[in-house]
Formats: structure tokens, sequence, C-alpha cells
């Protein structure tokens, strides 16, 4: 198999480097001058309708090369400018030079510049690593991206700490310490990628520090041109910080907090070479952290260096390595059991103790990416990666929960092991016949997931002599004493028994045809996936075909409307108490939706009406415990909703971010759970009918006040299901309002912020029943931050 994946994928790259070679090689360049004759610096230059677009240099020069004959539309902007648009016809090898003199002065373009990188929740075009190389605008699907903008206003400090708000639609499904992130979007849960490789585990992957995180890119629903396998309700894209080619440039910060929150990140930008091609970039973070309940801690640093070597003109490659390391409290500790219902119990209250020993999780990523332009309309992308997780922790959870309140606490050994390997690569090119535009994608995706579990051990910290009551607490050392598991057999020998490899091929073929000038845009692909799966002794061998069909019409420059049918299909792990194999995940997606940028592209508009329907999803097994982790596979489901997205400066210095879900989420085959039905029409786990969230910053433009602001958002919630199935009478979660806000102030290279969440100090929670009882994780009481930044 291996020798036909080395054949094919040489002679696919042959023959597009061959197209390529032979294209005509005209050239257009030019100068870009401000109103009073300066280099325009940084600005876009683009060809309208090709999806190509560079940056000026510091000498407002730019250049397109190797493009082939014809008709060309040369399109200057930048996020506060007037547009500035000319023509051009070139052929017989012809470099033409185009000038272009801008409205604004310097000193203008200067402010509009340093206002559109210091505050930009707004996008236009998302990472090389989603590999679309096309405007969102033009993109039949409804894709968010969230800014370091966004990510610093907020104080954002890692992947599982209030980013989904920005997003319409997205829940965060339990919380596990604080160590893993588990995201849900349009009633499923999404899956996690990082650089465009897919890094989805049961429990995985770690939550990324957004010390080394430039931006996340949000895809709603199948996403078959990222070729492996994902979620039909969607993925995140998690896009970490490159050298951005500038000279010595960098940010220190250090932030203070509630819950003795003290953390500090360097970060570090600049060139190896007096030539610039060589280029590194140099991330470090520090933070300890407690919580709201006591005995809990949340301790971790990282080290992120990448380092970028540009070959020659068309050629450049990337080496980046990503080291987190967490040192937490035991992972069960934020969860509360009762018998009679939620929030019965304080908000502080924890059934963990003083003695028990730290969880330790390190993480270890390396990712080689190469990128070759063989011309101006043809780009090759490969990428090698490898993603080693060491867990060593354990989990208290309760053995039984009494009406009177008293618990029989067991601890369970929780360690994992996860090792990863990918590689990839794709083909964008622009090409045209006639009068029909070509923009292609063909993508070739290989990659090994091996996975190692132990929570084979357990010891009963109380017992029925001396149990632990929930409503008269005492803590200190449990009758039973602290348990010291055994662990002198390695992970890979304990867990043998448990080792999950999942392998997978994936072929991705895509041609968008652009008529009328690329107004019109039909978009016709394919994913050809092969997978084998080896799960608890059992092998099993999958492959599957799935088309994309999208379509997308540019009403004028700054509006489109699309629709999409996307199919999807994915291999499951997971325990199934029957002993089973889980099957694997087919279904489909159709989606309709509007897009509008306004007043020339400052904020964006985007109204999705989607439904899924998916066959033999696993879900959450109520009977699971941290030793015993089932699930239950539904016959099929049907989601239906509605999404609406804001992002953008909506005034000078008034920023805005608002969006609200309508979702609907549903079984639409009948299923049998031990016996019992689950009807048509019952509810699906993990999400929240209604989910509407906004976040709005003001920034002070000129005056003794200048660079001083406020902002604030809110979270809302309702008609949330739980996280998973409850018994027939089982309490429903109540409505959930979150608060926040806060000020700051920017002054030349220097930022502060402060913010406090949950202002109305609310007691917020999310849980489900379990068995007789129930059990839920209370979000924080009332707590600020406060940082300082210095840019150098």
């Amino acid at each position: 198999m291996s020798k036909l994946r080395l054949l094919n994928l040489i002679t696919l790259l042959s023959l597009f480097s061959i197209t390529a070679i032979a294209q005509q090689s005209n050239s257009i360049k030019g100068k870009v001058l401000t109103a009073d004759g300066q280099a325009a610096a940084y600005v876009s230059v683009g060809l309208k309708g090709k999806g190509i677009v560079v940056t000026t240099d510091n000498k407002g020069e730019y250049s397109f090369v190797k493009i082939k004959d014809g008709h060309y539309t040369i399109r200057v902007s930048a996020i506060g400018l007037k547009s500035a648009e000319k023509t051009v016809t070139v052929s017989g090898n012809q470099t033409v030079n185009i000038n272009f003199s801008l409205l604004e002065s310097a000193d203008q373009l200067k402010e509009v510049v340093v206002s559109g990188n210091k505050k930009k929740y707004k996008v236009d075009t998302p990472s090389s690593s989603l590999r679309l190389d096309a405007p969102l605008l033009e993109v039949p699907q409804n894709i968010q991206i969230i800014t370091s903008a966004t990510l610093a206003d907020q104080q954002i400090t890692s992947m599982s700490d209030g980013v989904i708000r920005n997003v319409s639609g997205v829940t965060r499904l339990e919380h596990w310490g604080d160590i893993y992130t588990r995201v849900n979007t349009r009633g499923a849960r999404a899956a996690a990628f990082r650089n465009g490789i897919n890094l989805t585990s049961d429990w995985g992957p770690l939550t990324e520090d957004m010390s080394f995180v430039d931006h996340i890119e949000f895809v709603k629903g199948p996403s078959g041109f990222m070729m492996s396998n994902g979620e039909p309700s969607g993925i995140y894209n998690v896009v970490t910080k490159k050298p951005t080619g500038k000279d010595f440039n960098g940010e220190a910060s250090f932030t203070l907090g509630s819950f003795d929150m003290y953390r500090s990140t360097l970060d570090l930008d600049g060139k190896l070479n007096k030539s610039g091609k060589l280029l590194y970039r140099l991330n470090l973070m520090g933070q300890t952290k407690n919580s709201h309940r006591p005995y809990e801690y949340n301790d971790r640093y990282s080290i992120a260096p990448v380092i970028s070597y540009q070959i020659d003109d068309q050629t450049l490659l990337t080496a980046e390595y990503n080291y987190q390391h967490v040192n937490l409290s035991d992972l069960g500790s934020a969860y509360v059991f009762a018998p009679d219902g939620y929030a019965t119990l304080p908000r502080n209250f924890t059934m963990s103790e003083p003695g028990l020993d730290p969880s330790i999780a390190k993480e270890h990523s390396l990712f080689l990416n190469m990128q070759h332009h063989f011309n101006a309309n043809w780009k090759l992308t490969a990428q090698l990666a490898y993603v080693s997780f060491n867990q060593k922790s354990t989990d208290i959870w309760p053995s039984s929960v009494a009406a009177n309140g008293d618990v029989i606490r067991d601890l369970y050994l929780f360690d994992a092991a996860l090792n990863y390997k990918f590689g990839q690569v794709f083909l964008n090119g622009n090409a045209t016949t006639g009068s029909i535009n070509h923009r292609i994608l063909v993508g070739l995706d290989v990659g090994d997931k091996e996975r190692y579990y132990d929570f084979g051990q357990s010891f009963a910290l109380d017992n029925a002599t001396k149990p632990f009551n929930i409503y008269n607490p005492v803590y200190g050392t449990p009758i039973n004493g602290i348990p010291q598991f055994d662990r002198s057999k390695s992970l890979y020998q304990r867990g043998a028994n448990s080792r999950v490899n999942q392998s997978y091929t994936g072929l991705y073929l895509q041609d968008e045809l652009g008529f009328l000038e690329n107004k019109i845009r039909l978009t016709l692909a394919g994913r050809y996936t092969l997978v084998k799966q080896s799960e608890y002794g059992s092998d099993t061998d999958d492959k599957k075909f799935t088309p994309r069909v999208g379509l997308s019409v540019s009403i004028d420059d700054q509006t489109s409307v699309y629709g999409l049918y996307d199919q999807t299909f994915i291999p499951q792990t997971g325990s199934i108490k029957s002993g089973e194999q889980p099957k694997p995940i087919t279904g489909n997606n159709i989606e309709f939706g509007i897009k509008k940028d306004w007043f020339d592209g400052r904020w964006n508009t985007t109204i999705a009406a989607y439904r899924i329907l998916k066959n033999n999803e696993l879900s959450p097994d109520p009977t699971s415990t941290p030793a015993a982790p089932f699930s239950l596979q539904l016959g099929q489901s049907t989601t239906k909703g509605i999404e609406f997205d804001l992002r953008g400066e909506i005034l000078p210095g008034l920023n805005l971010i608002a969006n609200y879900a309508l979702t609907d989420s549903r079984v639409s085959k009948e299923t049998e759970v031990y016996g019992e039905i689950i009807p048509v029409g019952t509810k699906i786990t993990g999400y929240a009918k209604h989910n509407a969230n906004a976040w709005l910053s003001y920034k002070i433009q000129k005056g003794e006040l200048k660079g001083a602001g406020i902002s604030g958002g809110f979270s809302y919630l309702a008609d949330r299901s739980t996280w998973s199935w409850g018994g027939s009478g089982s309490q429903e979660l109540p409505s959930n309002f979150k608060l926040d806000g806060g000020i700051f102030w920017e002054k030349d290279k220097i930022r502060l912020t402060a913010n406090v969440y949950n202002i109305l100090d609310k007691y917020l929670y999310s849980g489900a029943s379990y068995g007789d009882y129930y059990y839920w994780q209370s979000d924080p009481p009332r707590n600020y931050r406060l940082s300082i930044a210095y840019k150098f």
C-alpha cells in the first residue's frame, strides 16, 4: 500500500508540475504611493477574482510573476482604506508596470494600518492550513475566525477559556480539569485541528495555551477539503504563530488575577541573518493558578520555537516545535454529585482531598511545513507532523451516593499516552479554460493515531463505616488513606489491552469553476477515505467516497449567497457494553447562507441555515465510570439550525462581535438502550437550543483620553440539553446568563487591560443526571484579570 501511495503521489505532482511550468511567464509589477508621494507599505494588492493577493514591501512595491496571458483587474486595499482598481492585459512573456496613488497621506495610512493591526476582529482570508486559498466571502460555507486581537482583548489564556463565545452555536461539554477542550457545535462534537492536522481523540488534544496561538478558525459542517476525518458538525483549527519577517520585535506581558493567578509570556520575532531568509519566532509562557474550589490548582508552562528558511523566492521551509507541561489537581475534582438536584451544594464545594498526587500531562508536537510557488497560479504545500502526549493522573469518582449525602469516593488511575504521525501534501492552482476560471485543490492526507489508556486500578477512599458526607464534609486524610498505584510496568505494558490504533489515507479533488468573471462559482469535489482500525484486539477496515457540491454567487463586490451539499464518513473509536465495534458515522449536510461585507469591508455578517443528518453517532453512556467509559450508538439523528455572526469595526474605534444560533438536534430513528427505546424526537445531548453572545469594545480615538477604552459582553444559553442521556423525569438544565466587562488603555508600546468576569456573580453550571443522582461542574464566581503588555 505504501508503494502505491508513493507512486500515485509522484504521478500526481509530476502532472501538475509539468502543467505549471508550461504556463506563460508574464509579470505585473508596480509601486503604491500615498497622496503625499511616500511609499505605501504593507497594503494588499490582489488580482481580482483570481484569489491571488500579495502585500507591498517597505518600499511600497509589489509584483505578480509567471502569470498567464489574459485580462486582469488589480485591486489595492487595506482595512479602512477606499480600494483602488486598474485593469491590464498581458501576453507574450510581457512585463507591465502598474502604479497606484492612494487618497490617504502617509500619516493617515500609518494610522489606518496600525489601527487595523491592533484592533482587528475581522479577517478576509483563512490560513493556508485551511487549504482553500480563497476569500471567505466566496467560500460556500460558514467559516468564522477568532483573531489575535480578540484573544488579547478578552484576556483568553487557553482554548478552554472563553473562546467559544466568539462563534455562533458553540458550547463546551464538560471540563476535565481544564486539561482537554471538548467543543460542540451544530449539536455534536467539533473535531480538533492544529495547523491543519486532526488531533481529535477520546479525551484530547491537550488544550492549547494562547501564548503560541495566532488565531482560531471554526468551520461549520463537514469539511471534506481538510481531507482527514472530521465531524459533520464542524471543526476548529488552531493556527500557531509564525515568523513575520520583520526586524527584531516582540512583546512581554504579565497577568494577575483571582484565585492566585500569575502568568507571564514572552514573544520574540526577528531575523537570524542579514538577508532575512532565516527567520525565527519564540514564545514562552509560565502560569500558576488555583480555583474557586479548594485543593484545585493548574500550573503550566509552554515553549514554542519556530524557524523558517526562505530557500529561494518561491520556496519556504518552516519547522515548529511546541512543548506544553501541565501540573494540576485531580481530574475529577471539578465534578459535584448530589441526590436532590443541580446546584444543591455550595459553588465552592469539592469532593477532592488536599493530599492527592498531582496530575501531570506533557505534550510534544513537531511540524515541518514546505510551501513552493511554481508561479503566481500554482502552489504546492507539504507538511509532516508528530505529536506525543503523556498523562499521569487520577480521577476521583463516587461508587455510591446515598439520599442522606453519604458518598463512597473511589480514586481511579487515569494514565494515557497518544502518539500521532501525519503527512500531507496538497496543491492549489488557478487556471482558465475559455471564459471559465478554475480554482483547483488536490490533496493527499495520511495519518496514524495510536492511543494507550490504563483505567484498571481503583481505590476506595471511604467505607460504609466512615463515608464522606456532602452536606457535612470533613477533609484531611480519608479513612482508607491515600493510595500509591502500581506503575512498576510501563503504560504500554499496562495498557496493551486498551490499545487503539487508527491509520487513514484521504485523497481529495476539488475544482471551483468560476463563471461571468468569477461572479458565479460552482464547486465540484470528492474525497476518498480509507481507514484501518484496531481497537481492543479487533481489526476493521472501512472505505468511502464522499462528494461535495457548492454554489456561491456574488451579488456585488461585498455580498454573496451560497448553497452547499457535503457528505461525511468518520470511523469511530469507543467502547460499547455489548462488545460490538462502533460503526462509522455517515451523513450529510445541506446548508444555505448569505455573507456580506459592510462599509468597505470594515465588518461582516453571515447568516446560515442548515440540516445535518447523521447515522451511527456515539453518545455518552449514562452508566459509564472512569474505569469503564462506555458509549451508546444511536440509530440516526437530525440537527437543524440557523446561525448569525457579525464581527468587525462598526464605527471608528467601535468593534463588535455578536452571534446567535437556533439549534434543534433530535433522534430521527429510534434506538434501544438497555431494553428501553429512545423514541424519535428525543433531544441529543450536549447543546443549547438558543445560544446568543456579544462582545463590544470602544477605544477613544482623540483627545486627552485617546487610547483608553471600555469593553463588555454577555453569553446566554437557553433550553440546554445535558451532557449525557438522563432517565425519565430527570431535571432540566436552567438558562445560563453571564455578563463580563472591562477597561483598557493603550499608549505607544504599552497596553493595560482589566476585565471582570461573571459580573452578576451568578451560580453557573452544566451537568447531567447520573443514575439516581445528579452531577455538575460550577463556573467561577465573580473574578478579575489585570494584565500589562509591552511591545518592543
